[in-house]
């Protein structure tokens, strides 16, 4: 099936000229603003400052990060570049600890530069290339997987931004809801608002009106109430890391969604690429959760919402468990009710 282009239009992560082309998530939907980054330090810094957001999209960023360091290095010492590489993957790696993709295209690229001798140049940039196009060759495929696994006109219900603003183009979640609705299976979509960020205003809403597909916005809190009046007939998120028990770790507020679309018997689907899954990690309660701080509660932007010495506790993702999952859509199949043994076993037929 040809993807049409009026349902899938934007690009966030480009690179252009040896630099690279980011949209800042932080000003839209108001502004649309392109920043340029010649730096892998700077680069790092955009991952950290959510200028970027979205594992996928991270990965991709952070393999054309890698890609400036190298660069950076051998053009100062082409005797000593990797050992100096050192510290600027360091840095890289602590820009955003919780999403797996960040480590795995760090250490994709590492391998290149661990087989080759001589000038490693053109063979990390390619590598890095591969990644982008790649993950949006996984999209469509998890789009097709997804819409085929629910099969009749349904509505959802999805949360955060898991479209091409968080990966290379079509999106994860997004991704299935785009296949859905170019197959005419599409009853309704609603968008939470995902606080604090408001990922689902800002960017979702944004992202679905850009290409035409028509949503509905709701407050985080009346996801519960949307559930009760029969009008979702799937949740569908997206994972920034998967344990290999089947454990998600995904933005603040998707195991509330979890644990209201189970008392409601509403299915759930979590759409992840297979290098989303973390073998090393066994189990949710190993995975890292990131604390932002208190500003992303007490204000909107610059705008000030609370007390100055308001106390918050403010983390940015949680665990939802395996047993609250119904399906996980990778690009190479489904696994249904996942545990241990049928992650293990998806990942050694796959």
């Amino acid at each position: 099936m040809k993807i049409s282009d009026e349902h899938d239009s934007i690009r966030a992560v480009e690179w252009q000229d040896n630099s690279l082309v980011l949209l800042d998530q932080r000003e839209l939907p108001h502004k649309e603003i392109y920043q340029k980054y010649s730096s892998s330090l700077d680069v790092s810094q955009a991952i950290k400052d959510m200028v970027v957001r979205g594992a996928p999209a991270i990965g991709i960023t952070a393999a054309y990060a890698f890609v400036m360091a190298v660069n950076e290095e051998f053009e100062v010492n082409s005797d000593r570049w990797q050992v100096n590489l050192r510290s600027k993957l360091s840095i890289l790696l602590a820009s955003r600890p919780t999403a797996v993709n960040l480590k795995w295209a760090v250490e994709r690229l590492q391998k290149i530069i661990d087989d080759i001798s001589g000038d490693p140049r053109d063979a990390v940039l390619n590598e890095a290339h591969a990644i982008n196009k790649e993950d949006y060759s996984a999209n469509i495929a998890m789009g097709n997987y997804g819409a085929d696994y629910i099969g009749s006109k349904a509505g959802i219900l999805t949360h955060c931004n898991t479209g091409s603003l968080a990966t290379g183009g079509y999106g994860t979640a997004l991704g299935v809801i785009r296949t859905l609705y170019n197959r005419g299976n599409l009853k309704s979509v609603f968008v939470s608002e995902t606080r604090p960020w408001l990922q689902g205003s800002r960017l979702t809403m944004w992202e679905l009106e850009r290409d035409n597909i028509p949503a509905t916005l709701i407050a985080d809190s009346a996801a519960a109430v949307l559930m009760q009046s029969g009008n979702v007939d799937w949740v569908i998120i997206g994972a920034d890391r998967i344990a290999i028990n089947g454990d998600v770790a995904n933005k603040i507020g998707s195991y509330s969604h979890a644990v209201n679309a189970n008392f409601h018997d509403i299915k759930f689907m979590v759409v992840a690429p297979i290098s989303t899954i973390d073998t090393m990690t066994l189990s949710g309660e190993e995975i890292e959760i990131e604390d932002r701080g208190s500003k992303e509660l007490t204000n909107i932007s610059s705008y000030p919402i609370s007390t100055d010495q308001a106390s918050t506790f403010n983390p940015v993702f949680d665990i939802t468990p395996a047993k609250m999952i119904s399906a996980i859509v990778t690009e190479r199949g489904v696994i249904e009710t996942p545990d241990e043994g049928k992650m293990r076993s998806f990942l050694e037929r796959n």
